[in-house]
């Protein structure tokens, strides 16, 4: 006979493990099943080690979706206080780095390991290094067919993540079984991720990689002001990887690689000052040295000052202030930190996160089509959403 649970969430990530313990304090039985050797793997190697748990300043606006209404409800009964609290019941030390980026002040151990306490402290028991060969509806509950068994559940609740780093395990198991149940999945594609160049330009920076510079990006209407990072492959830091989650292949990308200044004016009067002064020298003094002086040669700007006309400097001003390029691609989902799209959130009752037609079937976490902004607020849609299925089981 199978064994028997009321519930069996599927993954046993941020989003998974906080539904479980949610469920199980609620005096439900709960599975978690993980595919991996152990529980967690994705935030442990979050924020560096440290794992930015949550953002203090999350909001609906900071997440995308076809439906961007659709996460305002979970979001608002479980905010970041809420989940700050836990974390310092559990006398987790924490920092705080960007405005509201909360980070462990040790390591992101800390927060899986409260959560897996959590999780028995709930009655939850978690099976790993376990594959699903075939779920079953019957007329009442779910079959789970797995290579440690066969389990029955009342309702399943798919924690699975999206595609990306497929190296930490990452598939589309998720999106296989919401098409199986008849939901609707849109297409995927890798978020916060780093940019490629074309040949000739990652020629030029690589030899920077390392660099990094504060910039304004910005793409189809949306802007971000965080430091851009030169890499061997390309461009990274936070303003590529926000800006990326925008980006379509052949969008251009306009940098600022000048925030706050106003080179048109200050070229006029370094020219006047030191007519034979280089562009170069204008950026040493505002740009990382190497940075200025690799891109004053890549734009050719190579003669003095004095040779260089009113609206020569404008020009060279504008570039400045509005960099126009190009990205050959980005790197995938090999290193995207998110997967944007996934299950439609049309199918999905926004108060569970459970199907509209099957109300046994939930989707939480990143697997659903709600992606936040960098900086915290995905961990904070993973223990929303979770809170949101576990109250509802």
């Amino acid at each position: 006979m199978p064994r028997t649970y009321d519930a069996i969430v599927i993954g046993a990530g941020a989003a998974g493990l906080m539904c479980a313990a949610s469920a199980g304090y609620r005096g439900r039985r709960v599975l978690v099943i993980e595919r991996a050797k152990k529980p967690g793997r994705k935030i442990l190697m979050s924020g560096g080690g440290r794992c930015n748990f949550t953002n203090l300043n999350s909001t609906p606006a900071n997440f995308l979706s076809s439906n961007p209404a659709f996460c305002i409800s979970a979001l608002k009964r479980y905010t970041p206080e809420d989940f700050l609290e836990l974390v310092e019941r559990h006398g987790i030390e924490h920092t705080e780095k960007a405005a509201g980026q909360l980070f462990c002040r040790d390591s992101a151990s800390d927060i899986l390991d409260m959560l897996l306490r959590e999780c028995d402290w709930a009655g939850v028991d978690i099976v790993t290094r376990t594959e699903i060969q075939r779920i079953e509806r019957k007329a009442h509950s779910y079959q789970v067919d797995t290579s440690s068994g066969t389990f029955s559940c009342g309702a399943v609740v798919v924690a699975s993540g999206g595609l990306s780093i497929p190296s930490m395990g990452a598939t589309g198991f998720g999106y296989d079984i919401a098409r199986q149940f008849g939901l609707p999945v849109l297409e995927t594609r890798p978020g916060l991720v780093p940019f490629t160049l074309s040949p000739e330009l990652k020629e030029h920076l690589s030899p920077l990689a390392g660099v990094s510079t504060p910039v304004r990006v910005g793409c189809r209407g949306e802007q971000f002001q965080e430091p851009m990072l030169i890499t061997h492959r390309g461009l990274s830091g936070p303003a590529m990887l926000q800006i990326s989650s925008f980006w379509q292949p052949g969008d251009p990308l306009t940098i600022n690689l000048l925030p706050g200044e106003e080179p048109w004016e200050a070229l006029r009067a370094l020219r006047a000052a030191i007519p034979q002064a280089r562009v170069s020298r204008y950026l040493e003094q505002h740009l990382p040295k190497r940075f200025g002086r690799a891109f004053a040669e890549l734009q050719g700007w190579n003669e003095p000052m004095q040779h260089y006309s009113n609206r020569e400097l404008d020009e060279i001003a504008d570039v400045l202030a509005g960099w126009r390029l190009s990205p050959a691609g980005t790197e995938g989902y090999r290193t995207a930190e998110v997967t944007l799209g996934g299950v439609d959130t049309s199918a999905l009752n926004q108060q569970t996160m459970s199907s509209q037609k099957l109300p046994d079937l939930f989707f939480i976490g990143e697997v659903v089509d709600v992606t936040g902004h960098l900086g915290g607020h995905n961990f904070q849609w993973a223990w929303a959403s979770g809170v949101a299925a576990g109250g509802a089981l």
